[in-house]
């Protein structure tokens, strides 16, 4: 067994919050993906705190900073999109957000320039190649280490929920696969990506990121790319279930109902309760349903295997987490949670749009660039 790794963890202000956002560069014309980042950088800098190159060169990634609440984190992201979206226009560049882009080629996408994506696709080739694919992350700040790993747990219970709610990419390469997310199952193809262990100490986290370490399978904790997993250096659990948001109200619709559920299960902490967990094949099989059948997913909601309709258990979340969201700020945010609902997630939209135009996919990329542009779903 190899030696464990010692993760310190950051001090972190209780329920802070920060998001990340990744956006797809497309050509104004054909809707394609352009491989446009370095000149998107030459114009906003290539230091810029909340723009931050991606694996591919046809993604930009924007960020907030640390923020007490999501609306602050939610300005944040706008100010650096219409940064983005100034550099973008001159070159005929529009912005579009979603899980997947529906018909570019991933074959033809090519690598930012830098040795850690370099080494990224030599070791995991087909795959890693095509990991065409747009998220959004949500961290929100825990204040003692020891919360860490029973809310990682505990958050593994309402997976499903954000996966569904966030399904955006139902097409691929111009195909409709079926799914609801496919980049959730095309993700988890990388080798230390998918659903993260359930363990119980810290200790145990630090041995695996040793023996990691050790066999030369990662050189770095970050390199450890789990639906939900600490962040040691910012002292927060990271949420990295979504798909990329096709706009920005449901990227802070989402991230709301993310941390007053992060702060909900940190209060029952606090009041000596213990936290619900699931089996693993519980879990593992929520994210499939999820991402098979997006808002028509029938959950698991606990270990004893009791099920729900998604929309039911988001439904009944809203009203657990009302005052939550009153004591974050984020009241307003959290009942967007609603529009998606009535208005069905990306992929529902993304599919309607492409049945009323006989199925062309040029159409679906012309209204997710409309949904960006306008901050809230068409």
């Amino acid at each position: 067994m190899a030696a464990p790794v010692h993760l310190p963890f950051a001090h972190s202000e209780r329920s802070t919050v920060g998001l990340e956002w990744e956006v797809a560069l497309v050509d104004a014309d054909s809707g394609d993906l352009r491989q446009a980042a370095d000149a998107i950088f030459d114009t906003v800098g290539h230091d810029h705190p909340n723009i931050t190159q991606e694996l591919l060169r046809n993604t930009v990634e924007i960020s907030s900073g640390k923020c007490t609440t999501v609306a602050e984190a939610g300005r944040d992201l706008q100010r650096a999109l219409d940064e983005v979206a100034a550099a973008a226009a001159p070159l005929r560049i529009d912005l579009m957000g979603g899980g997947t882009h529906p018909f570019a080629n991933w074959a033809t996408q090519k690598v930012s320039d830098k040795q850690r994506y370099a080494t990224l696709i030599d070791r995991t080739q087909w795959w890693g190649r095509q990991m065409l694919i747009y998220g959004v992350h949500v961290h929100v700040g825990v204040e003692d280490r020891a919360k860490v790993l029973p809310i990682s747990r505990a958050m593994l219970t309402v997976f499903a929920q954000l996966q569904s709610l966030s399904a955006s990419s139902p097409f691929w390469n111009g195909k409709d696969t079926g799914y609801a997310s496919n980049r959730a199952l095309l993700f988890q193809q990388l080798p230390t990506a998918g659903l993260p262990y359930q363990f119980e100490e810290w200790s145990q986290l630090e041995q695996y990121v040793g023996d990691m370490m050790h066999t030369g399978v990662i050189d770095q904790f970050d390199e450890v790319r789990w639906d939900i997993r600490p962040s040691p250096r910012f002292g927060t659990l990271e949420m990295r279930i979504a798909d990329g948001a096709t706009n920005l109200l449901e990227v802070t619709a989402i991230s709301a109902l993310t941390h007053c559920l992060v702060e909900h299960f940190s209060s029952l902490l606090d009041a000596g309760e213990t936290l619900p967990s699931m089996p693993t094949w519980f879990v593992q099989e929520n994210k499939w349903r999820s991402a098979r059948y997006g808002m028509d997913a029938i959950v698991i909601t606990d270990a004893v295997g009791d099920e729900e309709l998604v929309t039911d258990s988001v439904s009944r979340w809203l009203q657990v987490l009302a005052p939550v969201a009153e004591r974050l700020g984020c009241a307003a945010e959290l009942d967007d949670v609603r529009v998606i609902l009535r208005r069905g997630a990306s992929y529902q939209r993304q599919r309607a749009v492409a049945r009323r135009n006989a199925g062309e996919l040029d159409a679906v990329v012309a209204s997710l660039v409309a949904e960006l542009r306008a901050g809230k779903p068409l």
